[in-house]
C-alpha cells in the first residue's frame, strides 16, 4: 500500500454545488475512511470552501483515480483540476 495525496482545485462558480453536494461528499468519504487517511476543505483567504486535500492509502494509481472519479464532487462539476501525487510520510503523526 502507497499513499497519495490529491489536491482538488475548485472552479471559481463551484460554490453553490460544492454546498449542494457537499452531503453526499462527506457520506462518500465516510464510507471509505478506512483508505482516507485525511481529508478537509481548501479555504480561501476569507474562509470559504475553494477545493479539497485529501489523503488516501491504495495498492496504485489506478485505484486513487477511480476514487476521485467516484467523488460526488466530481459529478456536480466542482473541481476545475485534480492533481495526485505519490506521498511519504517522514514525520508527524502518520508517519
Amino acid at each position: 500500500m502507497s499513499l497519495f495525496v490529491l489536491m482538488c482545485f475548485d472552479k471559481a462558480d463551484a460554490l453553490p454545488r460544492r454546498a449542494a453536494a457537499r452531503a453526499d461528499h462527506l457520506a462518500y468519504i465516510e464510507q471509505r475512511l478506512e483508505k482516507v487517511k485525511l481529508a478537509g476543505p481548501l479555504l480561501t483567504g476569507a474562509g470559504d470552501m475553494a477545493g479539497s486535500l485529501i489523503i488516501y492509502e491504495a495498492d496504485d494509481r489506478a485505484e486513487v483515480e477511480a476514487f476521485a472519479a467516484g467523488d460526488p464532487y466530481k459529478a456536480a462539476d466542482v473541481f476545475e483540476r485534480v492533481e495526485i501525487s505519490a506521498f511519504k510520510v517522514t514525520r508527524g503523526a502518520l508517519a
